[in-house]
């Protein structure tokens, strides 16, 4: 009987999304006291402002309409930001876990199986709780989008009140066209996704894909997931990312195609937030470059741990994307932005987001030229 009890409260999920992890909302220690309620709703009307400006500048230099963007934007502290992500964390993870626990805590697998699991559903809890508490003192802002949700929501802009301060204190940088310049960029994913109805579902498919193989083959990774992790540490010099090399073909071609979408994403924001920027933040050009200058330089541990998370693979995606988005706008003018966002064929391929010249030859091939 008390085998049959563990094995049930072994097997609710891996993660526990009812609340925060242990650690998650945790303030650090080094960091700044946190916001009131009554700051953060004073600086609600800093970005509602802001917003103003940024919706209809950016509608006019996409040519597309962003009705309701306005009204889905909200200011929030760190334990406010884990909030907002913490069920979509957990689901994430419980999608794999629950296929794990499958393998690990067999139905009657007696008590010590039982024992294994709930042991299971401890660690991704904890490590969810570390990642949100990390990612918590570093994000600026987000656009809200559930992918992997049955319900089709709309996304929400998110602005971390307490970083976006601290950052630009850290700079020495205006806070109100900061302010402005994150919100430009957060906007731009809404731009993305909200726009182009078929986004979503795209990427959802293939997350879904990529967490089902994931799922069936974790179990027998074993040494070569700690093998791999170590040389990440080490900061290898293989090209390959160590996620990569714990994948099979389809797994591996699933990711590289989910990458440079990302990719895109990101690099399209950056290039529109220093384009739409110029007119609308002043001295734009002094906040991108020393806001870039502070992605490059991360402590040892930073490092190690973007390593672990994948997280590197993120910074990787603004930089390849933003190169990309610039130099298809420099040989075909606006109209290539507007054909990225076509349609699934018109987004950049592996390679592409490496090489834009493919891509122009492929879906924007010069006249009397062969497409690739």
């Amino acid at each position: 009987m008390i085998g049959r009890r563990a094995a049930r409260a072994a097997r609710r999920g891996g993660v526990d999304g009812a609340q925060p992890p242990p650690l998650a909302a945790a303030p650090p220690r080094r960091a700044p006291r946190g916001l009131t309620a009554g700051q953060l709703r004073a600086s609600e009307v800093e970005y509602a402002a802001a917003m103003d400006r940024i919706v209809p500048a950016l509608s006019a230099a996409l040519g597309t309409e962003l009705p309701g963007v306005v009204e889905r934007a909200g200011v929030v502290d760190r334990a406010g930001w884990v909030h907002a992500n913490v069920t979509t964390l957990a689901t994430l993870i419980g999608k794999v876990a629950c296929d794990l626990l499958d393998q690990v805590v067999p139905l009657g697998g007696g008590l010590g199986m039982a024992a294994m699991g709930i042991a299971y559903r401890f660690v991704p809890t904890r490590q969810l709780g570390f990642l949100l508490g990390f990612l918590g003192q570093k994000v600026l802002g987000q656009y809200d989008l559930a992918l992997l949700s049955a319900e089709a929501t709309p996304g929400r802009l998110l602005f971390v009140e307490e970083n976006i301060r601290g950052t630009a204190k850290a700079l020495d940088l205006p806070l109100t066209p900061f302010r402005t310049w994150i919100a430009l960029h957060e906007t731009t994913h809404a731009f993305e996704f909200e726009a182009h109805p078929w986004l979503r579902p795209y990427l959802a498919e293939r997350l879904e894909r990529q967490l089902s193989l994931f799922s069936r083959d974790a179990s027998s990774l074993g040494r070569d997931a700690l093998r791999a992790l170590g040389r990440a540490l080490r900061g290898d010099g293989s090209g390959q990312h160590w996620m990569e090399r714990l994948m099979g073909d389809e797994q591996r071609r699933l990711f590289r195609e989910t990458q440079a979408v990302m990719s895109l994403l990101e690099g399209f924001s950056d290039y529109v937030m220093d384009e739409v920027g110029r007119d609308l933040v002043p001295d734009v050009e002094r906040i991108s470059a020393r806001f870039h200058e502070r992605r490059e330089r991360r402590t040892p541990f930073e490092r190690a741990i973007l390593r672990i998370t994948g997280m590197d693979l993120k910074l990787e995606q603004y930089k390849k994307g933003e190169r990309f988005v610039r130099a298809i706008a420099e040989a075909r003018g606006a109209a290539a932005l507007r054909v990225l966002w076509a349609g699934p064929e018109s987004l950049p391929r592996p390679g592409e987001i490496e090489e834009p010249r493919r891509w122009l030859a492929r879906v924007m091939p010069a006249p009397g030229s062969a497409a690739g």
